[in-house]
């Protein structure tokens, strides 16, 4: 399966200045224990914000630069997006396979995601950057909607939607 997983606020925002809106340790350790051992796919911004610029452990870390000359450490570089597309399905047919961000890489791979696990923030975090919102999105379905719970001062929601007219990467 090809799996988008993100928190958004209650906007829809996913980010800011190339961060994360909020520090949620709950839904920090659901991406952790969710990811951990499949294919992440990410764009090179969001691998440079992890601390060190470093790739995810215990993770096969795809990473997409539009530039040539950036290869980075211990992931599988791609300079296309075709390419980036061919290493997804090419991952997904072995196990499943996250889509991390950001938000350009969320939106252009989004017709060709299973499902996306999305942790409601109910809050606004001033984002400068959103995600589509599914519920108004004809192909997208909300099938499980967990209750709302205290992650630190702020209240969250586990959500999975479905696609419901996936596209197939040629």
């Amino acid at each position: 399966m090809i799996i988008s997983i993100l928190n958004c606020d209650n906007k829809w925002g996913i980010g800011k200045r190339n961060g994360l809106l909020f520090s949620l340790p709950l839904d920090m350790k659901f991406f952790r224990e969710t990811t951990k051992g499949h294919t992440v796919c990410m764009g090179e911004n969001t691998l440079l914000s992890f601390p060190g610029s470093k790739p995810l452990k215990n993770r096969i870390n795809i990473v997409l630069s539009q530039d040539p000359n950036h290869n980075y450490e211990g992931v599988i570089n791609v300079h296309t997006f075709d390419d980036f597309l061919h290493e997804i399905k090419k991952s997904s047919l072995k196990d499943d396979v996250y889509i991390i961000g950001g938000a350009s890489i969320y939106r252009q791979t989004l017709p060709y995601v299973d499902k996306v696990l999305l942790t409601k923030v109910h809050k606004d975090g001033g984002a400068e950057v959103f995600f589509v919102n599914l519920d108004d999105h004809p192909d997208f379905e909300i099938v499980e909607s967990g209750p709302l719970i205290k992650d630190g001062e702020i209240d969250i929601q586990f959500t999975t939607y479905i696609n419901k007219n996936k596209a197939e990467i040629k």
